[in-house]
């Protein structure tokens, strides 16, 4: 009679061929330890205290570069409100873009009332 090993025979057998001292194979380790490597791969910034003061002066420099801007652009919409344009020119880019009537103003005031210019600014 000839015996037939089963599968779980065969793996045994070959296990106990390939390591015949015992121990565990040791698997190639790719990695030493992923915390060094984590360490290694990410940025370290110690967090800090942020003072009051610190705070406050600049929150004040944000508002008070907010309030200059916020001048700046009024007196830019005065400046450009004082700018005349022809009631043609207006209707004329209106037609000719196919824009709201709001945009082709803006554009005729930001160019001095040149049509040729607000035309180039309005393609480009």
């Amino acid at each position: 009679m000839v015996k037939m090993a089963a599968e779980g025979d065969v793996d045994l057998d070959l296990e106990a061929d390939e390591n015949c001292t015992g121990k565990p194979t040791e698997k190639p380790r790719k990695h030493d330890s992923g915390a060094a490597d984590l360490e290694r791969v990410t940025d370290y910034a110690e967090e800090k205290e942020i003072s009051s003061s610190d705070l406050e002066t600049a929150m004040s420099v944000i508002g008070d570069r907010r309030s200059r801007e916020q001048k700046a652009k009024q007196e830019r919409e005065k400046e450009l409100a004082k700018v005349t344009i022809k009631k043609e020119d207006v209707e004329l880019i209106m037609g000719e873009m196919e824009i709201p009537r709001g945009v082709a103003e803006r554009s005729l005031r930001e160019h001095m009332g040149n049509v040729v210019e607000a035309l180039i600014a309005l393609t480009n």
